[in-house]
């Protein structure tokens, strides 16, 4: 009797084969192709479609089998298309909270700036001073990505480390909320923020690795094309963007019902709530690239010393640091011009937030429609230009320039400056997609902690010479006339990268789509 696999007399062997197959499975999985342990299906249907493969797979090629022989191909790319799809689901409900907790980190960050302003009584340049020095937990990124890459933890070497950097941050925002309201002294809040960063940093990075080594994987074999080409960086930054839509407009009006204690611990809360969510997820369910686990931290260091060494890694992170190392930040002055001096309201910052990060949103899902084809070169530097023209604008609105032709100072603060904010991020993404391409297999881990590390590296520099800046143009926290030189001085610093522009390469494989046509018509 023929019961579409074989015939009754085949039974036997058939177990027989399918018996040594599956106890074979494990040694033969690299050159067969077969699934890893690690994304093994876990329920009965899943299960019962990789045993029928593992049966045809024994059957002999006799034209008996014949048709058993053809349905294997539609069977495993059946099975590895079910996995692929779960895996990628996971991956992106990770990264979407991941991305979407960090985006929001600006909850607390705001009312930490009216907290130093309001309760501990700072001026401008020690606001400035402490928001830059908080971030110096940010520098030791490429160590927390040759941890992470080297020592696994339970069999994993992604999430375990995003879990710590939640229960870090949870444990600081915590701390900060139960303290601030019986009395904190500068260098205890200072001590809170560097341990809050600390797990940011270290978040951030098992974040990055994720999307950069996620990024590597074909979608499908018909489709061989990686997801660096931008759509998983995509939707990690829209993640990032809503994040802190919320928090920006949630933050402006929570700082005057609620005050910076309750907000300081609703965000300690929902830190906790991504710490529990994180252990119970399963690294081996998102089917990253294995990687060996017995690999040290001496020879992942040597692999990321081989990766800097390539001339097109090397100066395109030179260049991209320099270009923000080379801008003197403003941030806490600003914050004082528009707080104290021209008396703007709370909400009205947490707005003029809001529609910076929908910029970024929108910039983020045009980037994904229709700027891919562009080379980050031509983007970054025309982000740049972009950057130095909101600066000459903001040298005239402390003038009063737009006042006097009767545009109010709150639309301005809420369209203007929350555009010039953001525009000093928005080309990361270009970059971080770039720097995904050139990135050698085994170091994604440790090269994007680099490159956000050089980045820190860079934006503490610029709040740094940000304070030397203000000092040299006279501006205090009650004289602000010399803001109008600094900002032309801020503007004139950013086009001059732009000389060096060429640091960054432009990759053979740009634009992506271009170069998967010849195949198609050779095929």
């Amino acid at each position: 009797m023929d019961n579409g696999i074989g015939t009754t007399s085949d039974v036997g062997q058939r177990n027989e084969r399918e018996s040594e197959v599956l106890k074979k499975r494990g040694e033969n999985k690299k050159s067969q192709g077969h699934v890893s342990k690690g994304t093994c299906p876990d329920t009965a249907g899943h299960r019962l479609l990789y045993k029928r493969c593992c049966l045809l797979a024994c059957l002999p090629a006799t034209r008996k089998n014949l048709t058993a022989h053809t349905s294997i191909i539609n069977l495993g790319e059946k099975l590895r298309m079910v996995l692929v799809t779960s895996s990628e689901a996971k991956i992106r409900k990770v990264l979407g909270l991941g991305y979407w907790v960090q985006g929001f980190r600006c909850f607390p960050w705001l009312a930490v700036n009216f907290f130093l302003k309001d309760g501990l009584q700072v001026d401008s340049s020690t606001l400035q001073l402490l928001q830059n020095s908080a971030n110096l937990p940010m520098v030791g990124k490429p160590l927390y990505g040759l941890v992470s890459d080297a020592i696994y933890i339970a069999g994993q070497h992604r999430i375990p480390y995003l879990a710590l950097g939640a229960f870090l941050q949870a444990v600081s925002w915590l701390a900060i909320a139960i303290l601030s309201q019986s009395g904190i002294s500068i260098s205890a809040m200072t001590l809170y923020l560097l341990l809050s960063n600390l797990g940011a940093s270290i978040a951030e990075v098992a974040n990055d690795a994720i999307v950069a080594e996620a990024g590597k994987q074909p979608a499908s074999s018909k489709s061989p094309q990686p997801s660096s080409s931008g759509e998983l960086q995509s939707f990690v930054w829209m993640s990032s963007a809503v994040g802190g839509i919320l928090g920006f407009l949630l933050g402006g009006i929570a700082i005057d019902r609620y005050g910076p204690q309750k907000m300081f611990l609703f965000y300690g809360f929902l830190l906790g709530v991504q710490f529990f969510i994180s252990i119970l997820v399963k690294e081996s369910s998102m089917n990253l690239p294995k990687r060996r686990s017995d690999v040290g931290i001496r020879e992942k260091l040597s692999e990321l010393s081989i990766a800097l060494r390539k001339p097109e890694i090397a100066y395109s992170i030179t260049w991209f640091a320099a270009s923000y190392a080379i801008i003197p930040s403003l941030t806490g002055t600003m914050f004082f011009y528009q707080t104290q001096y021209l008396n703007i309201d709370s909400s009205v910052l947490g707005i003029s937030k809001v529609f910076g990060q929908a910029a970024m949103l929108l910039w983020s899902v045009i980037y994904n429609r229709h700027l891919k084809p562009v080379t980050p070169r031509k983007l970054i530097s025309a982000i740049q230009v972009t950057m130095a023209l909101f600066m000459i604008s903001d040298a005239l609105f402390a003038n009063g320039f737009y006042r006097n032709m009767g545009l109010s100072d709150n639309f301005y603060i809420v369209i203007f400056s929350g555009l010039s904010e953001v525009l000093l991020f928005i080309k990361i993404l270009p970059f971080s997609i770039l720097v995904a391409k050139l990135c050698p297999p085994g170091c994604e881990g440790s090269l994007m902690a680099f490159v956000m590390s050089a980045i820190a590296v860079a934006l503490i520099m610029s709040g740094y010479l940000g304070i030397a800046l203000a000092s040299y143009v006279g501006i205090t926290g009650n004289d602000f006339s010399g803001l109008p030189l600094a900002f032309l001085i801020q503007a004139f610093l950013t086009l001059l990268p732009l000389y060096w522009s060429s640091c960054i390469p432009i990759l053979e494989s740009e634009p992506d789509h271009v170069k998967a046509k010849p195949s198609s018509k050779k095929e």
